[in-house]
């Protein structure tokens, strides 16, 4: 109970601030990549962004092809469509460095998913 209700809320903003500065990070890191080939990052990011929106539509559909109520469609869509980039980011560090391609690409997933994860709560609010 204590643990529960205690010790973890604790540690929610640690992690929190955790993730905002390895991005901020790597950013530093990988500036120069970014700023001299920003296309690199599109090609990165576009992908991601359509990945997410296609799985979340399926997941949805699909839920809602089955007559689950919307209350368990709609998590269930988000649930799919996540692709928790912050255990991809800490993998990336840890086996090939800050100044990686793969420390990129996935601070770009982070830095794109965020916002189409809003963007798709809003709408199925």
């Amino acid at each position: 109970m204590y643990f529960e209700e205690t010790f973890i809320h604790m540690f929610d903003s640690v992690t929190t601030i955790g993730l905002l500065l390895t991005l901020v990070m790597i950013f530093s890191f990988q500036g120069n990549t970014i700023l001299e080939k920003p296309l690199h990052i599109v090609l990165i990011a576009v992908p991601l962004i359509l990945q997410t929106f296609l799985i979340f539509a399926i997941a949805y559909i699909a839920c809602r092809v089955l007559k689950l109520p919307y209350k368990i469609a709609a998590p269930a869509g988000m649930i799919c469509a996540s692709n928790f980039f912050e255990l991809a980011v800490a993998v990336a560090i840890a086996l090939f460095g800050t100044t990686s391609p793969a420390a990129l690409a996935t601070t770009v997933g982070v830095l794109t998913e965020v916002p189409v994860m809003l963007f798709l709560v809003k709408k199925r609010k």
